[in-house]
């Protein structure tokens, strides 16, 4: 694994009015910083910055001569605030209702601060990566050339909210809450569809179905690598995504942001909705001609984007392809 970095945030301000000071952990891959254009790539719920190489969770995406190639970018990835990746439970957060999506990327914004880093070709994401990446555009419009948020939208809505909540409730109140929590998410992740297309209500053995074996397996493996802490927290971050709060409608924050939008959505997810996306798309469109969106087709719910890497190549393509991408040689860095 590439090395663990950290960046020291002293005396942060959070959306409670509560500061304190934070350790925030990153890892970068491909060229080295201010050498190439740099991309941003924010990981999911349960995920962490160890995005490609062994135990990579995105190796199918970015790599050499992949769809984003490290021999002509730099990517860093943050870890969000909290997620236990640097195996120091003194960075674990306890009052995760503290904290939201919003403060999560003023972190970021600060440490590319200090990393002296003002303009990023591209901030990339799903989910509730995704999300992050739409708040640091509304804090940040003018640092970003392209925002690509995957599979999620600058709000979380009620839908999004109601299960957040059961979730929560699940992570205080059971048993064993990383367990229980993870079963439960995964059947919000996939559809009734793909999970028929897998299992079809097959047997492991007399008294257990393997889609209940899938379930176990899932709330096990996030049980052996997670802390209740960790979860607590990013669920969290993913109920208070919303880049109107606290300012004015949609549009007007939206359209301030200077960057390419590139909205990818999919057409099955149950938790971020498509026709969400595409009321998103058209609504901006209206105020921002540089917004685009893509869907991509599958039967696997939420989890396609971490499926369905072929589509979101052919999508993500024209916009890393080295002749395509803004050129080095006249690169000169926006202020943020």
């Amino acid at each position: 694994m590439v090395h663990l970095q950290h960046i020291k945030i002293s005396n942060f301000t959070n959306e409670s009015h509560q500061t304190t000071s934070h350790n925030l952990y990153y890892q970068t891959f491909g060229q080295p910083l201010h050498s190439a254009p740099i991309i941003l790539v924010n990981h999911a719920l349960t995920g962490n910055s160890n995005v490609i190489g062994e135990q990579g969770w995105w190796n199918e995406i970015i790599g050499e001569n992949k769809c984003i190639n490290i021999e002509d970018y730099t990517i860093i990835s943050f870890n969000i605030l909290g997620n236990g990746f640097d195996n120091n439970a003194e960075n674990l957060i306890e009052n995760y209702k503290d904290y939201t999506a919003r403060d999560i990327a003023k972190l970021f914004a600060l440490a590319l601060e200090e990393l002296d880093i003002t303009s990023l070709f591209a901030v990339i994401g799903g989910s509730v990566g995704g999300g992050i990446a739409w708040e640091l555009a509304a804090l940040k419009p003018r640092l970003i050339q392209h925002l690509i948020p995957i599979a999620t939208d600058w709000k979380s809505t009620d839908w999004v909210i109601a299960n957040c909540h059961i979730q929560d409730a699940i992570l205080n109140n059971s048993s064993q809450p990383l367990v229980d929590a993870r079963m439960h998410a995964m059947t919000l992740y996939r559809t009734p569809e793909s999970l028929t297309q897998k299992f079809d209500r097959t047997k492991k053995d007399q008294g257990l179905f393997h889609i209940e074996s899938w379930l176990n397996y899932h709330g096990t493996a996030l049980n052996n690598r997670f802390q209740v802490a960790a979860y607590k927290l990013m669920n969290q971050v993913l109920r208070t995504i919303d880049i109107t709060r606290d300012r004015n409608d949609f549009i007007a924050v939206a359209s301030k942001i200077e960057s390419d939008i590139h909205i990818i959505t999919i057409n099955s997810d149950l938790f971020f909705k498509a026709d969400e996306n595409w009321n998103t798309y058209v609504d901006l469109k209206c105020a921002k001609d540089n917004v685009h969106i893509h869907e991509i087709k599958s039967v696997h719910g939420h989890d396609a984007f971490l499926i369905e890497f072929d589509q979101i190549e052919r999508f993500l393509s024209p916009i890393f392809a080295s002749e395509l991408c803004y050129s080095k040689k006249k690169h000169e860095p926006q202020v943020a």
